[in-house]
């Protein structure tokens, strides 16, 4: 099976997309050993966007398969659509004896077919039944498979790369995670979340910005809240702040204003609403 070369120039990330050096060395590591890259961390910190990038950094194409409960192995690879043969079948004067034509490949499919490199994203996989990351390993492993309805056997012209994600709802099997290669998104120091929030804020304020990211990082400190905000409702926020023209010096004391952008659980607000009362949400992080 002819494999395009390895790539050689590291990925950095791109304008819109800051990564940590953990990042970039498992991204680089994922496609020396042609392995599929799990990735896993908090809601918001930019698991799904990943492989949106790298497609970009390197100019390859994307192939994107967003996982639903309802979703099979089978459905990324290809489907067949007997529903529409069978109408064809009675109400159509065309020939419905090329199978090949009810045939529609999946974002592996395609990936597969492709002449050019691409990047395939296999998103929230745990939402998926147990059995849906086995009945990929053999397709995974062999980059290959057969259309049973037609006996076509797909095999893949350059050997895709493939970003898995996953929201740990669920555990996934040992078969299936001994082929990966595994790298836990840590959290954004505030370092790096400058960083990002620059990209999609490169104007803001220095004062708005430090002022929002001392309230950001005391609320995510809460303890008790069911969900913490993340990244991109910060980015929200700042830009919520920034319309309404608000004064960074008074975030905390006006008891965080568009609160609602950070926070989506209704027990978390009361949870906050108590801290403050209290007084204990207030000050500059060191």
């Amino acid at each position: 099976m002819p494999y395009s070369p390895a790539v050689q120039q590291p990925f950095l990330g791109t304008e819109r997309y800051i990564v940590s050096p953990e990042l970039s060395r498992a991204v680089d590591v994922a496609i020396a050993l042609r392995r599929p890259l799990l990735i896993k961390g908090e809601p918001g910190t930019g698991k799904t966007l990943l492989a949106r990038d790298i497609a970009q950094y390197y100019g390859f194409g994307l192939e994107r398969w967003h996982v639903k409960s309802t979703t099979k192995a089978i459905d990324g690879l290809y489907t067949y659509d007997a529903v529409r043969r069978l109408h064809d079948s009675r109400f159509s004067d065309g020939d419905v004896g090329d199978i090949r034509q009810y045939i529609r490949l999946g974002p592996l499919g395609r990936a597969f077919k492709r002449d050019d490199r691409a990047v395939v994203l296999i998103d929230e996989i745990d939402k998926a039944d147990l059995e849906f990351p086995n009945d990929l390993l053999h397709e995974l492993d062999a980059m290959e498979f057969t259309i049973m309805e037609t006996g076509e056997s797909i095999a893949a012209r350059q050997r895709p790369i493939v970003i898995i994600t996953s929201n740990n709802e669920k555990e996934l099997p040992d078969a299936f995670l001994r082929r990966c290669v595994f790298h836990w998104i840590d959290f954004p120091d505030r370092e790096l979340m400058t960083r990002i929030v620059r990209v999609h804020h490169p104007d803001v304020e220095d004062k708005l910005l430090a002022g929002a990211l001392d309230a950001f990082y005391q609320l995510r400190d809460v303890d008790g809240l069911r969900k913490r905000p993340s990244t991109s409702e910060l980015i929200d926020w700042i830009a919520a702040l920034r319309h309404a023209g608000f004064d960074p010096a008074k975030l905390l004391g006006a008891g965080l204003p568009f609160l609602g952008t950070l926070l989506k659980k209704e027990q978390d607000f009361a949870t906050v609403a108590r801290r403050m009362q209290r007084g204990a949400l207030g000050g500059r992080r060191s």
